[in-house]
Parts: C-alpha cells; structure tokens; sequence
C-alpha cells in the first residue's frame, strides 16, 4: 500500500444522493464556513490506492492539525505536531515522519481554511449531484493538489483525491461522518506512540 502516497503527496465511488430541483454548486464561503466549523468526526473510509488496489479502516479529525486513519491491515497514519507520521507493523524501523505543510491535505487542517485565497483555487465545479473543489498550497504548489467532493443538504464533505508531486492519485472516500465527538488528543500524539512502540494499542 502506498501511503507515503497517500498523504505525503497523501474507480471513483459513486454517491447515492437524493437529487433536490434546486440543487447547484455551493459556494466557497459555503464550503470554507462548513470545513471551519467541522472540529471533530469520525467514520469509516475507503481508499483506492494509485495501483487500483483498496485499503479500509477508521477515519478520525481533530482540526486544526490532527488526523488519524487506522487500517484494517494494522497501519496507521498520524497527522499532529505538525508533522505526519506513517507506521507500519511490518518494519522494525520506526514510522515514517514528514513536514505535514508538504502534504496537500494540510489545506483542510489549517486554523482557518479560506478557499478563496488568491492562488488556493484551481478548479469550482457542480456535476448535477456533488461539488468538488481543486486547491493547493499557493505558496508551495509543488507539493501536489487536493480534490474535495462535497454533498449538499447539509453540506458533507464525502471523498478526496491527493495528487503527488509524481502525479500519482490516492482517493478516500468517506462513509458517514460522525460529527462533534469526543477524541482523546493522545490518538494523534505522534511522539508518545514512538516512545511506547505500540502505536495500535492506544485506543
């Protein structure tokens, strides 16, 4: 699995949607408003890696700055302490650590997510049932571009896609989030699961 991909860049699913008369494209202060407000969640994901191969597990959000996926398979991925780190059972070697404002998904964990900041967008489009958003960092394009789908009725973000710097695509699809929980910060303490070396006994 490419999770290096995935993140550090970090077929398409369809939506079962009910489609509403009046349904368009919703707004980037719409969008931004909704991603500022969305705290904490939680929820089951689906990733399609760039070799076509899937990959499911547990989603969890902390913003700003805190991700955590945990895999079927016994990975995990931590997003914190502005930092990501990627461990896998399989290497005895420790995770994986990179800059998490070189990953494009740092976008959505920023403090406070302005999409309409000058160079941010690259694409605002509505394809009759979802809209989705291209961005990237505009002061470091070269890290790689984010795909945010979002549907609306209430607005729910529902799938990304992260293109690397090597223009490989990694795409999650999220199941139903669970909105303004309860999340212990020592899931995304990076440090702390170095240190205790069990990085899946944590919970």
């Amino acid at each position: 699995m490419e999770r290096r991909t995935f993140l550090a860049g970090t077929a398409a699913l369809s939506l079962t949607v009910t489609a509403q008369p009046a349904a368009a494209k919703i707004p980037l202060s719409d969008l931004s408003s909704y991603l500022n407000s969305l705290k904490t969640a939680q929820g089951a994901f689906t990733q399609i890696n760039s070799d076509g191969t899937l990959s499911k597990g547990t989603f969890f959000l902390a913003r700003p700055g805190r991700m955590r996926f945990e895999y079927h398979d016994g990975a995990l991925v931590l997003a914190g302490q502005g930092r990501l780190a990627i461990f896998d059972q399989k290497s005895n070697q420790g995770p994986q650590q990179y800059p998490l404002h070189q990953t494009p998904l740092s976008i959505i964990l920023q403090d406070r997510v302005n999409l309409s900041r000058a160079g941010m967008l690259m694409g605002h489009e509505f394809d009759g049932t979802a809209t989705s958003i291209l961005a990237q960092d505009p002061d470091n394009p070269e890290y790689g571009s984010v795909r945010l789908k979002f549907t609306d009725s209430p607005t729910e973000l529902r799938q990304w896609i992260v293109t690397d710097q090597s223009g490989q695509q990694t795409t999650v699809v999220l199941g139903k989030l669970d909105t303004g929980v309860r999340l212990r910060a020592g899931l995304f303490d990076i440090d702390r699961l170095v240190k205790e070396g069990s990085p899946r006994n944590d919970r």
